[in-house]
């Protein structure tokens, strides 16, 4: 018990500054740059730019012209999207009554195809039965293999 502890203690010292400094926030990942009207931010990690201004004391930035444009494109693929799918639901439509569950006449067909498949099957069985009552207890052929 006391090796377990120990071992619990020594992987527990070995990972935690690790730990640590997989939680520390990349200082660098930001560039500013300053130029006539405000700034210019870089994302060093994405290499997304965004212009800023200064505004009421404030630092306010906004995405460049080719990234909003590129974000544009992407919400209007994806609006057009989701107008297809609601068209395909069609709210106008009336939903069948009773749940979708099916009508009587449905039932009857499903029930005759089941008992017509159980009648062929027992047939089968039968039919096999009667084989090897009528054969003798060794065969000398080799009975065929049948499904």
């Amino acid at each position: 018990m006391i090796r377990f502890q120990f071992l619990c203690v020594a992987v527990l010292v070995l990972i935690a500054p690790t730990w640590a400094l997989a939680q520390e926030p990349a200082s660098n990942r930001y560039t500013i740059e300053r130029f006539a009207d405000g700034f210019v931010r870089l994302d060093t990690e994405t290499g997304e730019m965004s212009m800023c201004t200064g505004t009421d004391g404030q630092l306010v930035c906004k995405m460049a012209a080719d990234e909003r444009h590129a974000f544009k494109d992407t919400l209007s693929d994806l609006s057009a999207r989701v107008e297809a799918l609601e068209n395909r639901l069609d709210p106008a439509t009336p939903r069948e009554e009773g749940g979708g569950f099916p009508d009587d006449a449905e039932l009857d067909r499903a029930i005759g195809a089941m008992q017509k498949m159980m009648r062929q099957f027992f047939g089968m069985v039968e039919e096999l039965r009667r084989d090897f009552e009528a054969s003798p207890t060794t065969p000398s052929e080799p009975v065929p293999d049948r499904t």
